[in-house]
């Protein structure tokens, strides 16, 4: 093999391992407390105006996609999803799914659900808030 053609297959394993490390490494990073995706009944009447008769406003939680939202639907089974931890320079938020992003992008579906704690979701006729929220 000439020197030319080996430099360049050397090149082009280097770049193709740092770009699978690139996709592996930013779930693989995470500091400080876990975020877990919550998700609580609401109840009939509650003093925030978030209660069952805005059922109609909320998110169609039973449509959601499990792969495009793990955390909800797992939050919407379980009350909590697993959790999240977020990364130390802001470079994991770059490159990996969070409950963040799941919390916006329920929200911009329907803006009318966004509460101040929240978003209102239905599951199976069971109206619940979900929040991101930090246990310590």
């Amino acid at each position: 093999m000439r020197r030319v053609t080996r430099n360049f297959v050397l090149l082009l394993v280097a770049v193709s391992v740092a770009l699978l490390a690139l996709g592996a490494l930013p779930s693989l990073l995470g500091s400080g407390d876990p975020y877990y995706l919550t998700a609580d009944p609401v109840e009939e009447n509650r003093p925030d105006g978030a209660n069952a008769a805005n059922a109609s406003a909320a998110v169609n939680g039973s449509a959601l996609s499990e792969r495009q939202f793990p955390y909800t639907t797992t939050a919407l089974r379980n009350g909590s999803s697993g959790p999240y931890r977020a990364g130390p320079w802001g470079l994991k938020e770059t490159f990996a799914h969070s409950p963040f992003d799941e919390r916006d992008a329920l929200a911009a579906r329907n803006a009318t659900a966004v509460t101040e704690d929240g978003v209102l979701v239905t599951h199976n006729g069971t109206l619940y808030r979900v929040a991101v929220r930090q246990r310590v």
